[in-house]
């Protein structure tokens, strides 16, 4: 697949069509979940997806919106049946091989995904949610707001990884960059004002569980699914990371848009941005700086962006905290497979990664000391 068919998913244009779709007529289904989530009515959400599942044929004729619209709502009802303990599929086999042709013309895994219950979502009257309450919508907006942002800021983390840390435009691209991840700050004060802990814990978090489609495992609709780990990718995590937060990547990037997986594989081949720093600065700092004014600019840009990346991942790693704690959890990690501990490691890589940036002058084997163990 190129990168077309992620502008096409990915665009505002082509995220307002698949809105408003409702190529299996689902909307009035979809609105009597919630009651049938309530009542843990396994045998009506069953009978929802039988009436549901259209068939190979009319399939063939969707096009590629009504496609993503198609696996957003059969995927509401498995993640429905899920949580109130049998495996969906089974249930409802005819169900398979339309997800798998789903998976097949969207060039993503067959089954929902954040994006789908999130950015493709209908607002409004129709959006689809699980239990109905306020707190699902704030949270589901939460996640809406920030996608527009993390599109336009790996765009911009595209150029920084192939621009001249030197170049004065980096520094500049480097603070466009901030100004969009910003938006995941604002995202997550949301959270904090307007979803409990608890709801989140003994509520909704059971909605997200994984699936089994055609012997594959597939993880439900995740926060991990929303890729601030690829501008991590990007800035430093390509070089600079360990081998848990390498994995929870791998596990992540198959739930992604086709163009992040690009993006994925790209980064994960080259020297990040925060490497090439510390080696244009070199064992001679100052000399580096009078020879290239622009570094100085370029470090305190990059210093800038760390420190909004480490504000939020640590009122994420806070929420987490609440939410799975021992007392009131039903789930040991994330619906995105993270523990409580990976968030706090990928919080300390942060904050080493930072130190980086204010001091990366000296040797590669200071640069080395200041790495984590």
């Amino acid at each position: 697949m190129t990168r077309t068919l992620e502008i096409e998913l990915g665009s505002s244009i082509r995220t307002a069509v698949i809105r408003e779709l409702d190529p299996l007529a689902a909307d009035a289904l979809c609105f009597d979940m919630r009651r049938h989530n309530e009542h843990a009515d396994v045998p009506a959400l069953v009978a929802a997806v039988r009436g549901l599942v259209p068939s190979l044929d009319e399939v063939a004729g969707y096009s590629l919106e009504a496609c993503v619209a198609a696996m957003r709502d059969l995927g509401m009802f498995l993640g429905s049946i899920k949580r109130h303990g049998p495996e969906p599929v089974p249930l409802v086999p005819e169900v398979q091989p339309v997800l798998l042709e789903l998976g097949r013309r969207t060039d993503m895994v067959p089954r929902d995904t954040v994006h789908h219950y999130t950015t493709w979502n209908p607002t409004g009257g129709r959006q689809r949610m699980y239990t109905g309450d306020i707190q699902e919508a704030y949270l589901q907006e939460s996640v809406r707001m920030v996608f527009p942002h993390l599109r336009e800021g790996l765009e911009l983390a595209e150029r920084l990884s192939g621009s001249d840390v030197a170049d004065p435009k980096f520094a500049v691209l480097t603070d466009e960059l901030t100004a969009h991840v910003e938006t995941m700050v604002s995202s997550i004060d949301m959270v904090v004002a307007n979803v409990s802990p608890e709801f989140f814990a003994r509520d909704l978090r059971a909605y997200f569980e994984e699936i089994t489609v055609d012997g594959r495992v597939l993880l439900g609709p995740a926060a991990a699914q929303v890729p601030l780990w690829l501008i991590d990718q990007a800035i430093w995590a390509s070089d600079n990371s360990e081998p848990e937060y390498e994995q929870f990547l791998r596990d992540s990037v198959p739930y992604s848009l086709p163009r992040w997986r690009e993006l994925y594989d790209h980064w994960t081949g080259i020297p990040s941005v925060v490497t090439r720093l510390v080696e244009a600065y070199g064992d001679d700092p100052d000399g580096a700086e009078r020879r290239m004014p622009g570094l100085r600019p370029s470090a305190e840009a990059l210093s800038r962006l760390l420190r909004v990346i480490i504000v939020f991942r640590g009122r994420h790693l806070g929420i987490a905290r609440k939410a799975y704690d021992a007392d009131l959890r039903l789930y040991p990690v994330g619906s995105g497979g993270a523990s409580v501990d990976l968030l706090r490691q990928i919080v300390d890589l942060t904050r080493t990664t930072a130190q980086l940036t204010r001091r990366p002058a000296g040797s590669a084997a200071a640069r080395a000391e200041r790495r984590p163990a």
